[in-house]
This record gives C-alpha cells, sequence and structure tokens, in this order.
C-alpha cells in the first residue's frame, strides 16, 4: 500500500538536524551552513496546536529549512497508553489530536515510542579521547538513571506481562492509523532502548526484534505505520534482533516502512554498550547509508545521542552531520555508477 499523503516528500537521502522548535536566525545559518536542508524538532505537549505546529513549519522555510518532522513530548512514551492506565483513552485522543495538527500544518512525520519507562541508562563512560557517553551496563541497573525509576523494584506498582503489551498497541494502533492516513502522516515507531529486556517489571516485548516489528506493522496494517530506525538500538541488541541492520533496511526500507532514521553507533551489544562516534562503533555505518539509498529510502537521517565533544555541543553534531554528509555523497554517488 502507498503512503497516504497530502504532502510533498522529495526522493532521496535527507541528512537531517535535531534542532530546536524556536530556533534563532544564527541557528538556522549555521545549519545550512553544513549543507543541511531538513530538522525535526520536539515540543512542549502544552504548545500542541496546528497554529503552533504551523508557525513552526513557516519558521523554519524563513531560514531555508524544511521542517520534516514534529514529535509532542506529551504523546511519546506513555504509560498510560502502554499500559492500559486509567487515563489511556484521554492520551490516546490527544495523539489523534497531535495527528490532526501535523496534517493541518503539512508536517509530514512524527516519532511515536512504545515504551511505558522510557530511555533507560547507567552512569555516562568514556568513549574515543575520553568523551563522555550515554551506556548502558545490566550488572549496574542499580545506579540507573532517570526521572521514573530508580534501578531497582517496580517502575508500575506491578509487572506485566508481554500479552499485555501487545494487546495496548493493538488497541493503540486500530485506533490511531486511520487518522494518520486521513492527515497525511507518517508515524515512525522507535524500537525500545535498550531493547528486549524487562525492566521495572514491564516486559519490551514488541519493538525489540525484527519478529517483533514484522507482527507489529502486521497488525497496524497501515501504509502510514512504520519504523523509525535507530540504528543505535538495533545494534545494542546485537543478535538478539534476530536480523541485522542490512537485513532490516532491505526489508521494511525496501516496504517503503522506514520513515525516519537516527544515526548512531555503539562499542558492542548488550548486555554492556557505549555509545561512539559514528566511525568508532562495531558497526561500519556507510553499509546502512548505502543500502538505505539502494532501497530508495526517502525519510531523513539524524545524528543522535553524541558523545560530548569539547565544551560545546555544536562541536559533536557539527562533526557528526560532515561525516554524515560524507558517507551520503558516496553512497550517491556508487549508486549513479
Amino acid at each position: 500500500m502507498a503512503i497516504k499523503s497530502h504532502m510533498q516528500i522529495d526522493p532521496g537521502l535527507k541528512v537531517a538536524a535535531q534542532m530546536a522548535p524556536e530556533p534563532t536566525d544564527q541557528e538556522m545559518a549555521w545549519v545550512r551552513q553544513m549543507g543541511v536542508e531538513y530538522a525535526v524538532i520536539w515540543i512542549d505537549g502544552a504548545k500542541a496546536s496546528p497554529e503552533y505546529y504551523k508557525s513552526r513549519r513557516e519558521h523554519f522555510a524563513r531560514g531555508g529549512i524544511k521542517l520534516y518532522g514534529l514529535g509532542n513530548g506529551s504523546v511519546h512514551n506513555v504509560p498510560a497508553i502502554t499500559l492500559n492506565l486509567p487515563e489511556r483513552d484521554a492520551k490516546v485522543e490527544e495523539y489523534k489530536k497531535h495527528i490532526r495538527n501535523l496534517g493541518q500544518a503539512d508536517i509530514p512525520y512524527t516519532t511515536y515510542a512504545h515504551m511505558a519507562n522510557g530511555v533507560w541508562s547507567t552512569p555516562r563512560e568514556a568513549t574515543r579521547g575520553d568523551s563522555s557517553a550515554r551506556a548502558f551496563d545490566l550488572e549496574r541497573l542499580d545506579e540507573a538513571q532517570g526521572s521514573s525509576y530508580s534501578g531497582a523494584g517496580l517502575t508500575h506498582e506491578r509487572e506485566y506481562s508481554e500479552e499485555e503489551i501487545w494487546d495496548n498497541f493493538t488497541s493503540f494502533a486500530t485506533e490511531v492509523a486511520p487518522v494518520a492516513e486521513e492527515a497525511g502522516v507518517r508515524i515512525g515507531i522507535h524500537p525500545d532502548d535498550p531493547p528486549g529486556l524487562v525492566l521495572g517489571g514491564v516486559p519490551r516485548s514488541i519493538f525489540s526484534s525484527f519478529a517483533g516489528y514484522k507482527r507489529a506493522l502486521d497488525i497496524a496494517d497501515s501504509p502510514n505505520v512504520g519504523m523509525c530506525l535507530c540504528i543505535g538500538c538495533w545494534l545494542e541488541g546485537g543478535d538478539n534482533m534476530g536480523a541485522g541492520v542490512l537485513e532490516t533496511i532491505r526489508h521494511f526500507g525496501g516496504q517503503g516502512k522506514i520513515f525516519k532514521v537516527h544515526y548512531r553507533n555503539v562499542d558492542r551489544p548488550l548486555p554492556h554498550f557505549v555509545e561512539t562516534f559514528v566511525d568508532d562503533g562495531y558497526f561500519d555505518m556507510y553499509e546502512a547509508m548505502k543500502t538505505l539509498g539502494e532501497v530508495g529510502y526517502d525519510g531523513t537521517l539524524i545524528p543522535d545521542h553524541i558523545p560530548q565533544m569539547g565544551d560545546d555541543n555544536r562541536l559533536g553534531t557539527a562533526y557528526t552531520i560532515a561525516y554524515m554528509r560524507a558517507l551520503q555523497k558516496r553512497a550517491e554517488d556508487e549508486l549513479q555508477k
């Protein structure tokens, strides 16, 4: 099935910047100076309205940047939806409103994650050059960091079964997919991070494997519900994902079901990984870029979870985007031969 969209999405690979929702002219000029023409942003749910979403698209356009995606933090990693808590119906309605807002504002994409207790990390560790980087070590769960957990015990009062998580996703997807199709908006579902574990009493049983994604997207049965492929999460899971990064790209990308890519690398798979610079992990990131080009991927690729470089966050961003742009050009040149 072809994606239902009222918005024009240009063909080809697109390196994009992850930006603040209200960037200055100087910030937008800096992004354009790196050769980047696309951006994705996240907003506070309190500002969610078609008028505000449209104002963001128009603001970026004045800076020479196309706004590909907008996420709403209020309806991302929502325990009420994932675990069917009392406020579930209200949150689903809020999510539908978010999708309709995007459609009215002519913004084609948003990311969703089905993690009841969010991204788990243990204390940061060093990567190349003693850069500080996000890490996860299963043996240090008692030191886990985040707002909804302390590293031990349950995050939501009881243990949940895999069947419950699947049932809750099924009901959510059944309600949301028709709205996305009507609005012409792509929904990309982000992998569990870290994948494949039971954390805080909640199993990560759906978006932690190739088979899980295949079953979930079959359930959604919509051209507008697909993947936000976080290469980093896929590498965190390693062999337990059931298929490698390239096989995953060929399968889901070949179906036109990858809508956004988080372009990051790690030093090794679970049970203990440290995020690295894109050129310094255990996976050759060029192969992913080339394979995305081969399947005709037309979404964006963003740098994600960049290790700290110097005392200015822009340094790591500039380094990563420059590397990504070089790989993009190499892939495009080779594919034209």
